[in-house]
């Protein structure tokens, strides 16, 4: 896998929560032109600007979208339940999960259920983070 892309409504909010998740700015740029919208489907008047993250010494990427031409759709409901079709959620492995919620929580992050224990070898959650990103920490027990 190269990269999983989100699109968010503001990208300054999102490239600071993936910093504080540990995560490094590769890169920032503008998206534009025919080549771009006809990619995705929008079109040639297309722009969006792009940040794109990647876990340090290790492979995989997200790249963070916010669309400008045309505008991004705010899905009904906002808030999706967890059994959306669609992309789920995004999964790290975390040293600390209390230390890393209490780190994210200043940059919007809120639980979406509760920190659970399975059984001796996991606590896990599942949060929500900028533009109502779905995330879940991992933390190995043993």
């Amino acid at each position: 896998m190269d990269n999983v892309g989100i699109v968010v409504d503001d990208i300054d909010a999102a490239v600071d929560f993936f910093t504080e998740l540990g995560m490094e700015l590769e890169g920032r740029m503008p998206i534009e032109g025919s080549w771009a919208g006809n990619v995705v489907g929008l079109g040639g008047d297309m722009r969006c600007e792009i940040a794109m993250m990647r876990i340090p010494d290790a492979p995989g990427r997200i790249e963070l979208a916010k669309y400008h031409t045309p505008k991004a759709i705010t899905p009904e409901p906002e808030i999706t339940p967890a059994n959306t079709l669609g992309l789920h959620r995004v999964m790290f492995a975390v040293d600390d999960i209390e230390d890393t919620l209490a780190r994210l929580r200043p940059h919007g992050a809120e639980l979406v259920g509760e920190v659970t224990r399975y059984e001796d070898s996991y606590l896990l959650c599942y949060l929500r983070g900028p533009s109502g990103i779905i995330l879940a920490l991992a933390e190995q027990l043993s």
